[in-house]
């Protein structure tokens, strides 16, 4: 026990439509809107976090399903971590499932949304590094209206929502291809990723995409491995590749995403010991996409 008591938030809302959760936003915009509240809750219990009020979300049912849109699915940001690791979905996006399956404990996993995951931001959240391979956009609902932006640049804080928005939705491409998420972490059982990375194969574009996560603020795109890679997959035939590639390939990841320091200096122990674990992890994720 304590004698100071955490301040709680002095007005609660909880809205039925996305229009009632817009309103509620614009005629208080120190307001917080939470879903899962599992980031939420924990910066207000370690005092990180004091909202004036609340918009709760949890009652919206439009953004807790999917639709599909013009060879996209639209996913409603309510939708919660178990309910995407669920086979239906796995069938539909594997990456985002495989990330979903690994985003925590059950009490996380049925509580997290994905909305959720993308607005706070957290460097290790397991869907952002699917989400940038994905190429993913976000569905922004605000006073002004609808508008989309890429999910990239919203974790780049190049495109931040502006008072009153929030996010419904999240457009993601259906490209009907080999798609893998694999992640490291500091201990067995579910954990925050020490290390995260998706790879998706782009057949149509004759592409490979690659994202890693966990290792900065944001997910990593390699460009040049991407192409470097895609250049040597056989697209017509079994798209196999030598075992010497794909090492070349993690290897390569892992120095764009992790360089070497100037001049004479030498990558701390632990820094090496990261980068040898993502490329450990792009060499076994590409491998497994391309099986």
């Amino acid at each position: 026990m304590t004698t100071h008591a955490p301040q709680t938030a002095q007005s609660v809302t909880l809205p039925a439509s996305l229009d009632e959760a817009v309103a509620a936003l614009t005629a208080m915009p120190a307001a917080v809107p939470v879903a899962g509240g599992t980031d939420l809750m924990a910066a207000v219990n370690k005092g990180q976090l004091r909202p004036a009020g609340v918009v709760g979300l949890s009652r919206i049912n439009e953004i807790r399903g999917w639709q599909y849109q013009d060879g996209h699915a639209l996913l409603g940001a309510g939708l919660t971590h178990a309910r995407m690791g669920r086979p239906d979905f796995a069938a539909l996006i594997p990456a985002l499932a495989a990330a979903s399956r690994a985003a925590g404990p059950p009490q996380i996993r049925n509580a997290g949304t994905l909305g959720g995951n993308v607005v706070t931001a957290a460097p290790t959240g397991d869907s952002l590094p699917v989400l940038a391979a994905l190429e993913a956009d976000l569905v922004v609902l605000g006073p002004l209206g609808t508008r989309e932006i890429p999910v990239s640049h919203l974790l780049a804080g190049r495109d931040l929502l502006a008072p009153g928005e929030l996010v419904a939705f999240v457009r993601v491409p259906l490209l009907h291809a080999p798609q893998v998420f694999v992640k490291a972490t500091g201990r067995t059982g579910p954990a925050r990723a020490t290390a995260s990375v998706a790879v998706v194969l782009d057949p149509a574009r004759r592409g490979v995409r690659c994202a890693v996560g966990a290792v900065a603020p944001m997910p990593l795109r390699p460009l040049e491995a991407e192409r470097w890679i895609a250049s040597l997959v056989d697209w017509d035939n079994d798209r196999g590749l030598a075992p010497e590639a794909l090492a070349a390939f993690g290897e390569y990841v892992a120095a764009a995403c992790i360089p070497d320091p100037p001049g004479d200096e030498v990558l701390p122990p632990a820094v090496q010991h990261l980068r040898r674990t993502v490329a450990a992890l792009a060499r076994r994720a590409l491998g497994r996409a391309l099986a």
